[in-house]
């Protein structure tokens, strides 16, 4: 399965949850009930995945963690913030390159609609 057509299903889900549910939850809420779904529909994800940063030639732990890996392929960065901003897009664009991933999908769930909450990235 290629990387447009696992994002396209996870969107699916994504809005699945975001109709059940509505906004004004925590983060961790849609983080547990996507995964839940995700699982559901048959996908490979890790949750909370480390990524290390390499910097001058050593390993650096920072504690930094991915939301969401889908099928080792798409990194998935919740938020539920008022208005996403730049530094969101610059923070996914920084974690696919520092895992060497090429697809990310920014999903804000405090949104009316969820269509006006996803950001599909790809370097």
């Amino acid at each position: 399965m290629n990387d447009f057509s696992i994002t396209e299903k996870i969107i699916g889900e994504a809005i699945f949850v975001h109709k059940q549910l509505g906004p004004g939850l925590l983060e961790s809420t849609y983080q547990n009930c996507l995964f839940h779904r995700l699982k559901k529909a048959g996908f490979s994800i890790v949750k909370g995945s480390p990524l290390p940063v390499f910097f001058d030639g050593i390993q650096i732990d920072c504690a930094y963690r991915l939301d969401m890996v889908v099928e080792s392929k798409v990194v998935l960065e919740l938020k539920s913030v008022k208005k996403m901003k730049d530094i969101h897009l610059a923070q996914m664009i920084t974690y696919l390159k520092l895992g060497g991933y090429s697809t990310g999908l920014l999903i804000n769930f405090n949104v009316l609609k969820l269509v006006d909450g996803i950001k599909r990235v790809k370097i």
